[in-house]
């Protein structure tokens, strides 16, 4: 992404921000002005009062001088606080951008895309465009209205020292355009380290359980170590361009304020040229040069702020693969029958996970999908909701293809309860009423109630506001499980899924979740995806795949009668 691409992209965040803009940069124009009368004053100061010996100017001089500091000083104010507050809404806005994008992508970005990189883009990166946007973008608007204003007193001063002093200004700043890309390089290859830093931690401290059984924490301290080090190298490669850019541009711009200096000086000797005017221009061109050794010392950040400024309108660019049609309508209320007519599917164009799927569940039906691992039932079960899209055949639900209904409208028809128990670092009683809306005290009771969970949630510290720590790590199996058939319960989807819902549950806990689980099936068109062919004897009908195609089909006993694929599996399991 090109400097002024990304420099339109962010125009267009600015945009809500324009009238505040305005009032800053009319702020910065006025105290421009201010610094340029500054500098222009050193003139009467010299020439009038010091060499004309003027009395009068001496008393009008410092209260016109003080007068400019006053209204210099509160318009410093007002476009300081207003730009910071722009760079800051900016920010606030581009935060809230990402995560509300990143909500609407599809589950294989997250398959994808490692949690820490993802992370890395909405923290690390929005904070280095924070820096760029809500600091650097500050001076650099300041100094660039001030350097109109100096220029414009050098010309007044003597336009022939003007006109040479343009010619070392370029000089001066073309160590900014040179380390300006280097910055760009390692701000990327830093930020990218960050992303894989954040995303080891994710991963050891997620996995801590892991690491400790089998004695890694050497080898991911080590692993960890390295990629510190590795950011370091890229910190300190940063730090050597921004210490070398800034002594060369002062170098460069001394060698042009001391040919000034002699050729200016040579001039008031002859006395084509007064001393307070020498003094007055060079003043102006020492308060020049300020500005672009300025931009030296944020140039690094200006780049940092680009790099990320890329690596988030990136993601931002990222097109969900699950998207509603323009003229997609609301799904009626379940009341028939889902098909799946003819259906394949495969990740990435790859080889085919899912082929040819021919199957109808009706109304009020428990149907049990069962086979050897990596046999395509989880993949079947996400695409009832269309988590996935398929590449032929159709998903109908009631004679609608999910293709064509809106998102919202399909899945709050679906309750899914899987063996990853999904739980935030929350209250129980705002678990179980997630994405259910307000709901009264008494329909979270009955709901906990119905799922088996009431007694034990009744023995926490502070029963239903008790707070069950980060992916409910304060619970046990049986009882995360039990919450989340709750949550279930209470969101009284016509549709339910349950993936594998009680196979790493021990016996104890899988008998009480099974009973959880049977109020929930109540009245609800149910798939099971089963593990443990001993939880779904009493299905209405049982699927059977392998190799990602429907082998056998029908009750459990027929099933066993067949002496097929199911019977092979029961007789694993029941006879090792």
């Amino acid at each position: 992404m090109t400097n002024k691409e990304i420099v339109i992209r962010l125009y267009g965040v600015l945009t809500p921000y324009r009238s505040k803009l305005f009032i800053a940069m009319a702020g910065m124009i006025i105290v421009a002005g201010f610094n340029a009368a500054q500098a222009y004053m050193v003139k009467p100061l010299l020439d009038e009062i010091f060499v004309n010996k003027d009395k009068v100017l001496l008393n009008i001089l410092p209260l016109a001088l003080l007068a400019i500091f006053l209204v210099k000083g509160v318009f410093y104010f007002i476009y300081s606080y207003l730009l910071e507050w722009v760079g800051q809404c900016v920010i606030r806005d581009l935060r809230n951008q990402i995560y509300m994008h990143l909500n609407r992508l599809s589950l294989s970005f997250f398959h994808h895309t490692p949690t820490g990189e993802i992370i890395s883009r909405i923290i690390n990166d929005v904070s280095l465009l924070q820096g760029a946007v809500s600091h650097a973008l500050i001076r650099i608007l300041r100094d660039f209205v001030s350097v109109i204003g100096l220029l414009g007193v050098i010309f007044i001063m003597d336009w022939r020292l003007a006109l040479m002093s343009l010619i070392f200004l370029p000089m001066a700043a073309a160590p900014i355009v040179i380390f300006g890309k280097k910055f760009r390089r390692v701000s990327t290859r830093y930020q990218n380290s960050i992303g894989e830093a954040t995303n080891i931690l994710h991963e050891t401290i997620g996995g801590a359980r892991i690491v400790k059984a089998f004695c890694m924490e050497k080898q991911e301290e080590k692993r960890f170590a390295g990629q510190i080090q590795h950011l370091f190298n890229t910190l300190m490669t940063e730090t050597r361009y921004r210490c070398l850019s800034h002594p060369m541009i002062e170098f460069l711009g001394g060698i042009g304020i001391a040919l000034i200096i002699w050729f200016g000086g040579s001039q008031v000797l002859k006395g084509t040229s007064t001393m307070g005017a020498f003094m007055s221009f060079l003043t102006a061109l020492i308060m020049l040069y300020e500005p672009v050794k300025g931009v030296s010392k944020i140039n690094s950040t200006i780049q940092s702020g680009m790099a990320a400024a890329t690596r988030i309108f990136n993601l931002l660019d990222i097109q969900p693969d699950i998207e509603e049609k323009p003229e997609a309508l609301d799904l009626p209320s379940f009341h028939d029958c889902i098909e799946f007519n003819d259906v394949t599917f495969s990740y990435d164009q790859g080889e085919p996970v899912l082929r040819g799927i021919n199957l109808k569940v009706q109304r009020g039906e428990i149907l049990a999908v069962v086979g050897p691992s990596g046999g395509g039932k989880t993949t079947l079960s996400n695409l009832l909701p269309r988590f996935h899209d398929i590449d032929s055949g159709a998903v109908l639900l009631d004679g609608h293809d999910i293709r064509d209904v809106t998102l919202h409208s399909l899945r709050s028809q679906i309750a899914l309860v899987t063996q990853q128990t999904i739980l935030f670092n929350d209250t129980v009683r705002n678990n179980i009423c997630y994405g259910s809306g307000n709901c009264s005290e008494e329909a979270i009771r009955q709901a906990a109630d119905a799922a088996f969970a009431l007694d034990f949630i009744k023995e926490m510290p502070k029963g239903f506001d008790t707070i069950i720590g980060e992916s409910g790590a304060r619970l046990s199996g049986g009882q995360r499980q039990r919450i989340s058939i709750a949550r279930a319960i209470l969101k009284d989807a016509p549709l339910l899924v349950l993936d594998e819902a009680t196979s790493a549950l021990d016996t104890e806990s899988e008998r009480k979740v099974q009973k959880a689980l049977e109020n929930l099936m109540k009245n609800r068109t149910t798939i099971v995806i089963a593990h443990r062919l001993s939880t779904i004897k009493n299905a209405d009908r049982i699927i059977v795949m392998q190799d990602g195609r429907l082998v056998e089909e029908g009750t459990h006993d027929a099933l066993l009668a067949q002496k097929g694929v199911f019977s092979q599996l029961h007789r694993m399991q029941y006879i090792d």
